[in-house]
């Protein structure tokens, strides 16, 4: 098996040394080949620089630079399409979750083609757990499709679904996008629980209310959009 796993990272430049490496000693255990590939977004701090520094001194690790702060949604897709192997992992630049529990993934991969991870119990603040459930509830309902957490961060599935699915977001949707399509290809989805903890280290962007009413806009544009995909 080889896996090109991702993370975006946007001032995370307390985060993501011990991320990276934890990444790559992790699937250097569970795969043939590999690579971590660290998706700099622009940040304002040294998140760049560690991030060649460490692609520097570990085959394995890639740095990629967005010169300009481009979004999450635009971070997961460079990370996404950069990816050279036939499975395809990405997880945040935080270090809320722990890397060793993508063998967790691995082992359901000759059941399912996307393998998706949910929180057990999140470590986030009350309102921030309220807009993710109004979030996860709306888009579930309006694409038909059942997961426990839809923008978990810690997924794993065929790079060919990438290839196929032609992911057009930009912003929070881009999860939401890449499981709305490859539940309507007929892929299989499973699901697996895997522990969030505390940031320790910079700040959330995400729950910043001009982000959150952007991503209920442009959720009502993807509907659209998805209904006629495809045919």
């Amino acid at each position: 098996m080889k896996i090109s796993a991702f993370f975006p990272a946007y001032n995370e430049e307390a985060n993501i040394t011990a991320l990276a490496e934890k990444t790559s000693k992790v699937l250097s255990g569970l795969c043939e080949d590999y690579e971590v590939i660290i998706v700099n977004d622009g940040s304002k701090d040294k998140t760049g620089e560690v991030a060649a520094a460490l692609a520097a001194r570990d085959k394995h690790i890639v740095a990629i630079n967005h010169e300009k702060n481009m979004g999450y949604g635009a971070a997961v897709k460079t990370g996404m399409y950069a990816a050279k192997f036939e499975w395809v992992f990405f997880t945040d630049g935080d270090g809320q979750f722990d890397v060793s529990e993508i063998g967790l993934l691995v082992k359901l991969t000759d059941k399912y083609d996307f393998v998706n991870g949910f929180r057990i119990k999140r470590a986030d603040g009350f309102m921030r757990k309220l807009n993710a459930f109004a979030w996860g509830t709306m888009v579930k309902l309006l694409f038909n499709f059942h997961v426990k957490d839809v923008d978990c961060a810690f997924k794993l599935f065929k790079k060919e679904i990438l290839d196929r699915a032609m992911i057009e977001s930009e912003g929070a949707l881009v999860s939401t996008e890449l499981l709305a399509k490859t539940k309507k290809m007929g892929y299989k989805i499973g699901e697996v629980g895997v522990h969030h903890y505390p940031r320790t280290a910079g700040t959330q962007t995400g729950a910043k209310l001009k982000v959150i009413l952007r991503a209920f806009g442009e959720l009502f544009k993807l509907y659209g959009k998805i209904q006629q995909w495809g045919k």
